[in-house]
C-alpha cells in the first residue's frame, strides 16, 4: 500500500537578494504588483520589502511589453494582486534569472502525512509529492514524517533499509519521489 506525503508551501518564500539601502540579503514579497502602463506599453513588478529596513524593491516581471500581448485574465490577476500569481512568478526561472535572486524556503513549507498509523507496518511505501518546487533534503522529510532523527535515517539508508529510485537521498530534491522503509 502506497502512503502519500505532500510538501506544501505555507507562505511565500523569502527572496535572497541584496537590499540597495542596507546590507540585508533578504526581501519579503508583499504579494502585490506594481503595474505601469504608458500608452501601448506595460511594465509589471512584484513588490518586495527588505526584512531589515523595510525599503521597497521591485522585481521585474514584464518590461516594455505591449498591452495587447498580455492575456486579459493575466492582466486581471495582476490588477487584483493575486497571491497565487505571485507564488507562480517567484518560481519562474526566467523571472529569477532576470532579477538575479534565489528563493529561501526556510519556515515557508510543511510536510503533510497520513498520520502516525502508517508507522506500525514492517514495510512502508511512501510517495512524496511537492506542491511547489521547494528544495528539501529527503533525509529531513523522512525523519520528520517517520519521527526519526536524521542520523538514524542516514544509518537506515546506509544499511539498505530505506531505498529509493531517487539517486541522491542525501542531496536536495524539489520534485516528486518515492521511497520504501523496511523495519
Amino acid at each position: 500500500m502506497l502512503t502519500t506525503w505532500a510538501v506544501v508551501p505555507t507562505c511565500l518564500p523569502l527572496v535572497r537578494r541584496r537590499c540597495r539601502a542596507c546590507a540585508s540579503e533578504l526581501l519579503r514579497p508583499s504579494g502585490k504588483f506594481r503595474v505601469n502602463a504608458n500608452r501601448k506599453l506595460i511594465d509589471v513588478w512584484i513588490l518586495a520589502l527588505c526584512t531589515v529596513c523595510g525599503e521597497t524593491a521591485k522585481l521585474t516581471v514584464l518590461e516594455r511589453d505591449t498591452v495587447r500581448s498580455i492575456r486579459p485574465e493575466l492582466l486581471d490577476r495582476l490588477h487584483d494582486n493575486d497571491p497565487g500569481l505571485t507564488a507562480e512568478l517567484l518560481q519562474d526561472p526566467d523571472v529569477r534569472r532576470h532579477n538575479r535572486f534565489e528563493l529561501d524556503w526556510t519556515d515557508a513549507w510543511r510536510l503533510d502525512t497520513d498520520g502516525p498509523d502508517h508507522l506500525d507496518h514492517d514495510r512502508i511505501d511512501v510517495g512524496v509529492r511537492f506542491a511547489a518546487r521547494i528544495p528539501v533534503r529527503p533525509v529531513r522529510l523522512i525523519a520528520d514524517g517517520c519521527g526519526l532523527s536524521r542520523g538514524e535515517v542516514e544509518r537506515l539508508i546506509t544499511e539498505g533499509k530505506i531505498v529509493s529510485m531517487a539517486r541522491l537521498l542525501g542531496g536536495t530534491l524539489s520534485g516528486d519521489f518515492t521511497f520504501t522503509l523496511k523495519r
